[in-house]
């Protein structure tokens, strides 16, 4: 079994003056970035180590990743990276039955990551302290780190998540899951009291945070990015569609459940309205690590691919990229990154929800599948050809990740503008 990592390892870049270092801390190692939360966790990753020393603590779930331990030792003072064993991590959680917590922090709990913490801490030169998923609040949540300035992203309303599961499924998980609802809630409640400032990834879900809590803790949005130049159309990039066939396009990791979920219900709900009026219509479902329930989908009109080293052909050649989320939270980077790429985004209330677009003229949002097929069909014979390029100059404006970045600094530094004293 891979062994914990603790190197030390100059950043190659020296801390400003009077910067000092910052301890980040991540519930799954930011790199690759992959999936929606190591994207978000790498890029503040990359914005901390600008100006500070970085001290980076993370699980790691995926053996793959420890393939690019070198590129993080390249930008940290040091590292401790520990593997995660999903069935230990299960059975670390189960105490929290028996008391009122989440099972989500004891999944995440690791003595040899409190030592790590404790021994960095007791040096006396962390001024910041971020913390990534508030699982990981265990860890700062001690009077060491008081002295330091905490900062946890929340990044979306976890707990409603497990409502929206809790929902869907039959007991006795739905049980489980409605518990861990209602725990989560407020262990975030408690959480966000004892840090500086806490993050959302869209003014939503502090609304909905606030709402749901009454809490009164420092609260901002920092919305995700997108890389537009990465994800700009580009004349030389090959389809990896045949060329009498029209590509409806879904991307992302595929062992997410609300991933599955949205697959399966486009599959059984949408889709074949869609093929009757477009015969030739295939549907690619883009993505790692595809569940069986995913797999057991793949047909002529329907393809699997797994994961591919580079989505950007995938969305950039296909007729229309969709995004039918039924459970969702915070911002979709799938949608944003169709978006990037010019391509006409087709989803669901919940998938639009958090950005700042208007349905009709940068995406297409419907929840009905009827309404939902109707305007696939549109899109693939050609109309809405307005949609794409609108989107992609929304995504210029505001949505890259240099100002999500410089959004996260000034709430690193303290110098936000609700810390500042605005309402």
């Amino acid at each position: 079994m891979q062994q914990a990592i603790a190197n030390q390892r100059p950043s190659g870049r020296a801390p400003a003056e009077g910067e000092g270092a910052v301890l980040l801390l991540c519930h799954r190692v930011p790199y690759p970035p992959d999936k929606g939360d190591k994207i978000r966790s790498y890029r503040w990753l990359m914005g901390l180590a600008e100006r500070y020393r970085v001290y980076l603590g993370a699980f790691v779930d995926d053996p793959a990743d420890w393939a690019h331990r070198e590129r993080l030792q390249a930008c940290c003072a040091e590292l401790c990276l520990l593997p995660l064993v999903p069935l230990r991590a299960k059975l670390r959680g189960l105490p929290a039955l028996l008391r009122a917590e989440s099972l989500t922090s004891g999944y995440y709990r690791d003595r040899r990551m409190s030592a790590w913490v404790a021994r960095l801490l007791a040096r006396g030169d962390i001024s910041r302290v971020v913390v990534f998923s508030s699982a990981m609040a265990q860890y700062a949540l001690v009077p060491a780190a008081a002295q330091a300035r905490r900062i946890i992203d929340f990044v979306d309303v976890d707990a409603d998540k497990w409502r929206q599961y809790a929902a869907r499924i039959a007991p006795p998980m739905s049980w489980l899951y409605g518990r861990e609802a209602r725990r989560l809630l407020a262990h975030d409640a408690a959480v966000a009291e004892g840090f500086d400032a806490g993050l959302f990834v869209s003014s939503a879900e502090t609304e909905l945070f606030r709402r749901l809590t009454g809490s009164a803790a420092v609260l901002e949005a920092v919305p995700n990015g997108v890389d537009a130049d990465g994800f700009a159309p580009a004349a030389g990039r090959p389809s990896p569609y045949h060329h009498d066939e029209h590509a409806v396009v879904f991307t992302g990791a595929m062992d997410y459940w609300a991933n599955v979920d949205a697959v399966r219900w486009f599959a059984a709900e949408v889709w074949p309205a869609v093929r009757q009026e477009v015969p030739a219509a295939r549907f690619y479902i883009v993505g790692a690590r595809p569940a069986p329930d995913v797999l057991a989908l793949r047909r002529n009109d329907i393809k699997v691919t797994g994961r591919v080293d580079d989505v950007r052909p995938y969305l950039q050649h296909a007729g229309a990229v969709v995004a039918p989320m039924r459970i969702a939270r915070g911002i979709q980077n799938k949608v944003l990154e169709g978006m990037a790429i010019g391509r006409p985004v087709l989803t669901t209330p919940m998938g639009a929800e958090g950005l700042d677009a208007l349905a009709g003229r940068h995406l297409l949002v419907e929840d009905d599948p009827a309404a939902l097929a109707a305007r696939t069909v549109e899109v693939l014979r050609g109309l809405h050809v307005d949609i794409g390029p609108a989107a992609r100059a929304l995504v210029q404006e505001h949505y890259t990740w240099r100002a999500a970045i410089d959004g996260f600094m000034r709430v690193v530094a303290g110098d936000s503008v609700l810390e500042r004293g605005a309402a």
